[in-house]
C-alpha cells in the first residue's frame, strides 16, 4: 500500500463516516430513552477530551526540549481528580438544579445572574480559548502536509505562504463546523445531553489512546530493545542526558509548581472541560469512578512520552525533524505505512475532539450571554420578532460555530506558527485559570459577590492579555519587536516578560505569578468592601449550602412582586421551546403544585409559577437572559433590596419611621417568643402529670404487695417461729421505708416540672440488693409456685448505684416475671455477670 493523498483523504473520511454514524446512533437512541452515556466509562472517556493535538504530537514535543517538562500539564488533573467527589460533584449538582448551560452561566448565576458578568466570561473564554481551537487546526493541517509527502519527511511551510484555498487547515475548519452544527445544536435547551456528540468523543478518546500506545511499542520495542535501552542510548550524548533533570526545564521548580496549577484549574475551568464533566454528566456516581479512571487513561497515554522523545532525538540527530511531529515522522521514516496512517488518525481524533465540544461550548455562551441579551433589550427586535424564537436560537448557535472556527483559522495563520503546540495551549490555559477564584470562592463564601467577582476576573484577564496575548502579537510582527525587548513607550519595568522587574521567570509562569493572586485578591477585597443584592445573597445561599437542602428542586426562592399573567408566562417560554413542549411543561406544574392554569392572574410568591417559567427559559437562553424575559412581564414594578435601601436613604423621616417599625417588630417577635416557649412549657407540664398518675399507680403497687403478702403471713401464723417472724417484719419494715422515700420523690412536682430525678449514688452490693430484691417478692413466687433460681459470683460484686432506683427496677422485673409465668410449672432465672469491668443483670 502506498500512502497517497487519496488513501490518505479516503481512509479520514471513512473515519469521520464512523464517527457521525456514532454519533448518529447515540442521538437516536436517545430519543427512544436508551441512552448510551448512562455508564461511567463513557463519560470518563468524555473527559479525555482534556488530551487533544498537544498531548498526542506536543507532549512528545515538550519533552524532546524539556525532559519531564511535560509531567505537570498532566500531574495536576490527577491531583484534582482526587477532589473531584468534593468539587466537581458539588458543580455538578449546583448546575443540575439550576439548569446551568455553561460555565458563564455558572458564574452569572452564583452573582445574582448577572448579565454583564456573564457577558465577560463568555469575552475572556473566546479569546482565551481561540488559541486552543487554532492549535488543534494546526496539528491536523501540519500532520496532513507530512504524511501526504510520504515517503519523504517535509515540514510544513508557513500557512501565509499559501493561498487559504489551499490550506488544509481552512477546509478542516470547515468540516468540524459541519459537524458540531449537526450534533451539537439539535436540541434548543442546551441542557439537554448532546448524547451522540459525547458518545462520539469517547470513541476518538478510544482511538487516540490506542494509536499513541501502538506507536509507542513500536518504536520502544521493535527499533529498540525497550525504554531501558533508549535511556542508555540517551544519557550516553550529554544534550539528552541534560534532559533527565530538572535543569532541562525552563523556570525550573517555579515552572513546574505554576503549571501544575493551572493544569488542575485546566481540567475544569476550561469550557470545553465544564461541558464534559459538568453539563453532560447524567448520575453524580459516575463522578466517583471517573475520579481513578481518568488518572489511568492519563498514565497510559503518557506512558511512553520519554521513550518516543527520546528515540526521536536518536533517530533523527541531525535535527531536521519538528519534535513535535516525531509521533508520526518516526513510523513515517520507518516506512511503516499502517502505522503511519493509524497515528494520522489517531491525531485528528485528538484534535476534531476538542473543536468539536469547545466549540459547543462557546457558541452555546456567545448565544445565551452576548447575542441574545443583546437582541432582548432591542425595542426593534421586541416589535419585529414576536413569534417563536426557536429557529432564530438555533440558528445563532450555529451561525456562532462558524464563526468560531473561522476565526481560530484566522490565529493560525496570522499568529500560530510563532509558538510550539504545547505553548499555544498554555496560554489557554492561564486564560481558563481566571474562572477558578470566581467559582471555587463562590462555591464555599457567601460574602463573595457580583462586583468582586467583576475585579478578580477583569484584572486577571488584563493581565494574561499584557503578558502573553499581546507578545504573541510582537512575536508574529503585528507589535514592534521593541514591546518585548524594551516595554511599551520604552518603559522597561513594564515589559511584558519581566513586569516590575521580575526577570526569572518563564513567560507562563510570569503571567501566573501576577494573573492569578491579583483576580483573588481583587474578588476578596472588593467583596468586603461592597454589598450584595437580594439575588446575589439568594443564589449564594443556594451555592453554597447545595447539600445542605435535600432538593433544590423545591425550594421555591422568589423575589418577585406583584402579578403576571399566567397565559402571557406560557407564552413567552412557547416562544423559545415551542407550544407543544411548553404546553406540556406547564401542565406538568399545575399537577405537581396543585395551580389552576385556567385562573387569570398568577399572584407571587404563592404560585412560584414565575420562577418555574424562569427556570425553563435558562436552559435555552441562559440565566441572566431568562430574569430579564420574565420580569418584563410584570404588571407592577418589581423593586429589589437595592432600590428600597436607595428610596428609604433619600428621605430620614422614612428611615425613622422603618427603625421604629422595626423595633416594635423585634418586641412582637420577642412577645411571641415567649408565648410560644410558654405553651410549650404547659404542654411538657400536663405530659409529666399524666406520667406522674402512671408512675404513682405503677411503682406505689410493689412495696404495697410485698407488705401486704407478709402482714397477712404473720397475721395468719401466730405460732410461727421467732426468727422467721423476725425475717418477715424486717422485710415489713424495710418496704415501708422504701415506700416513704418513694412517695417524697414522686410528691415532688419540681423535680418531675424539671425532668430531673436526684440521684444517691453509693458503692453496694449488687448481689445484696439482687437478695434483698428476691426477699421482698417471695411470697408472690411461692403463691404462684414459680421457681425463682439465682445465679450470683461467688465473691462480692461491689458498683456504684442508687439502691431504692436499682431495686425498683429488679421488683417491677421479678414480679412482672412471675406474674407472666404459668402457676406451677413456671421458672424465673437472675444472674449476674461480669465483662470488661461491667456488670450486666438479667432476669
Amino acid at each position: 500500500m502506498m500512502l497517497s493523498t487519496g488513501v490518505i483523504i479516503t481512509s479520514v473520511v471513512v473515519y469521520l463516516g464512523i464517527l457521525f454514524g456514532i454519533a448518529y446512533i447515540g442521538d437516536l437512541r436517545a430519543d427512544q430513552k436508551r441512552s448510551l452515556i448512562s455508564n461511567p466509562y463513557i463519560y470518563t472517556l468524555s473527559i479525555a477530551v482534556y488530551c487533544t493535538a498537544w498531548t498526542f504530537f506536543g507532549s512528545v514535543g515538550r519533552a524532546a526540549s524539556t525532559g519531564v517538562g511535560f509531567l505537570p500539564i498532566y500531574l495536576g488533573p490527577t491531583l484534582m481528580a482526587a477532589l473531584w467527589w468534593f468539587v466537581l460533584r458539588k458543580m455538578t449538582r449546583i448546575a443540575k438544579e439550576q439548569r446551568i448551560t455553561s460555565i458563564a452561566d455558572f458564574i452569572g448565576s452564583r452573582y445574582g445572574k448577572s448579565a454583564l458578568l456573564t457577558g465577560i466570561v463568555t469575552v475572556i473564554a473566546v479569546v482565551g480559548i481561540l488559541p486552543y481551537i487554532s492549535l488543534q487546526l494546526k496539528a491536523v493541517a501540519s500532520s496532513y502536509f507530512i504524511v501526504s509527502q510520504y515517503p519523504d519527511l517535509i515540514m510544513p511551510t508557513q500557512p501565509h505562504s499559501i493561498s487559504f484555498w489551499e490550506d488544509t487547515a481552512f477546509y478542516v475548519a470547515l468540516f468540524l463546523a459541519a459537524f458540531t452544527i449537526l450534533f451539537g445544536t439539535r436540541h434548543i435547551d442546551v441542557t439537554e445531553h448532546h448524547e451522540g456528540m459525547v458518545a462520539a468523543i469517547a470513541f476518538e478518546s478510544i482511538i487516540k489512546l490506542l494509536a499513541f500506545l501502538a506507536v509507542g511499542i513500536y518504536v520502544s520495542f521493535g527499533l529498540f530493545d525497550g525504554p531501558g535501552d533508549i535511556f542508555n542510548q540517551a544519557i550516553e550524548i550529554p544534550d539528552m542526558a541534560r534532559l533527565m533533570t530538572m535543569d532541562a526545564m525552563p523556570g525550573g521548580y517555579s515552572s513546574w509548581f505554576s503549571l501544575t496549577i493551572i493544569s488542575m484549574f485546566a481540567v475544569l475551568f476550561l469550557p470545553r472541560q465544564f461541558q464534559v464533566t459538568v453539563v453532560e454528566n447524567v448520575d453524580e456516581e459516575h463522578i466517583r469512578k471517573a475520579s481513578w479512571l481518568f488518572p489511568l487513561y492519563l498514565l497510559l497515554i503518557n506512558l511512553f512520552v520519554l521513550p518516543l522523545a527520546f528515540g526521536g532525538l536518536l533517530l533523527f540527530p541531525e535535527g531536521g525533524v519538528d519534535p513535535d511531529t516525531f509521533v508520526l515522522t518516526i513510523p513515517m521514516a520507518q516506512q511503516s505505512e499502517l502505522l503511519t496512517l493509524f497515528v494520522f488518525i489517531g491525531g485528528v481524533s485528538a484534535a476534531t475532539g476538542m473543536v468539536i465540544v469547545a466549540t459547543i461550548a462557546l457558541s452555546t455562551m456567545i448565544s445565551n450571554e452576548l447575542i441574545m441579551p443583546a437582541l432582548l433589550r432591542s425595542r426593534v427586535f421586541a416589535e419585529t420578532h414576536q413569534g417563536d424564537l426557536t429557529a432564530l436560537v438555533l440558528g445563532i448557535r450555529r451561525g456562532a460555530i462558524l464563526v468560531i472556527l473561522l476565526l481560530s483559522y484566522v490565529y493560525f495563520r496570522l499568529i500560530g506558527e510563532s509558538y510550539a503546540l504545547v505553548s499555544i495551549g498554555l496560554v489557554s490555559f492561564v486564560a481558563a485559570a481566571q474562572f477558578a477564584p470566581a467559582i471555587l470562592i463562590g462555591m464555599y463564601w457567601k460574602g463573595a459577590n457580583r462586583i468582586g467577582a467583576l475585579a478578580g476576573l477583569i484584572s486577571g484577564f488584563v493581565i494574561w492579555a499584557y503578558t502573553l496575548v499581546l507578545p504573541a502579537f510582537a512575536k508574529s510582527g503585528w507589535l514592534p519587536i521593541s514591546f518585548i525587548e524594551q516595554g511599551p513607550f520604552g518603559m522597561e519595568l513594564f515589559r511584558p516578560y519581566s513586569f516590575l522587574g521580575l526577570n526569572d521567570l518563564d513567560p507562563i509562569t510570569h503571567a501566573v505569578f501576577w494573573s492569578l493572586p491579583a483576580n483573588i485578591l481583587m474578588l476578596i477585597v472588593v467583596s468586603l468592601f461592597s454589598t450584595s443584592g437580594v439575588i446575589e445573597r439568594l443564589q449564594a445561599s443556594v451555592f453554597v449550602d447545595v447539600f445542605k437542602r435535600s432538593s433544590l428542586a423545591n425550594i421555591k426562592i422568589d423575589v418577585w412582586r406583584g402579578t403576571v399573567l399566567v397565559s402571557k408566562l406560557q407564552a413567552l417560554v412557547a416562544r423559545f421551546i415551542g407550544e407543544e413542549p411548553a404546553r406540556q411543561a406547564f401542565a406538568k406544574y399545575a399537577r405537581d403544585s396543585g395551580f389552576d392554569l385556567n385562573q387569570e392572574k398568577a399572584a407571587e410568591p404563592q404560585t412560584h409559577l414565575a420562577s418555574y417559567a424562569e427556570h425553563l427559559l435558562a436552559g435555552v437562553i441562559g440565566a441572566a437572559s431568562a430574569r430579564v424575559m420574565v420580569s418584563s412581564l410584570y404588571e407592577d414594578k418589581t423593586l429589589d433590596i437595592d432600590d428600597v435601601m436607595e428610596i428609604l436613604n433619600e428621605t430620614s423621616q422614612v428611615m425613622e419611621y422603618s427603625h421604629r417599625l422595626e423595633q416594635k417588630t423585634e418586641e412582637l417577635q420577642e412577645v411571641t417568643e415567649e408565648l410560644r416557649e410558654a405553651n410549650e412549657q404547659l404542654k411538657e407540664l400536663d405530659r409529666l402529670k399524666d406520667e406522674f398518675v402512671s408512675t404513682v399507680s405503677h411503682e406505689l403497687r410493689t412495696p404495697l404487695t410485698s407488705i401486704r403478702a407478709f402482714s397477712e403471713i404473720l397475721l395468719g401464723e401466730p405460732d410461727m417461729e421467732k426468727d422467721e417472724r423476725q425475717k418477715y417484719l424486717q422485710i415489713v419494715v424495710t418496704e415501708t421505708e422504701r415506700l416513704t422515700r418513694l412517695i417524697n420523690d414522686v410528691l415532688d412536682l419540681a423535680k418531675i416540672e424539671s425532668g430531673n430525678t436526684e440521684w444517691q449514688m453509693e458503692e453496694q452490693s449488687i448481689c445484696e440488693v439482687i437478695e434483698d430484691a428476691s426477699n421482698s417478692v417471695s411470697q408472690i413466687f411461692q403463691n404462684r409456685i414459680i421457681d425463682l433460681k439465682k445465679e450470683l459470683p461467688e465473691q462480692d460484686v461491689k458498683v456504684m448505684l442508687d439502691r431504692d432506683h436499682i431495686m425498683q427496677v429488679l421488683l417491677n422485673l421479678l414480679s412482672n416475671a412471675a406474674k407472666f409465668c404459668e402457676p406451677n410449672t413456671g421458672k424465673v432465672g437472675i444472674s449476674v455477670s461480669l465483662n470488661n469491668n461491667q456488670v450486666t443483670v438479667c432476669v
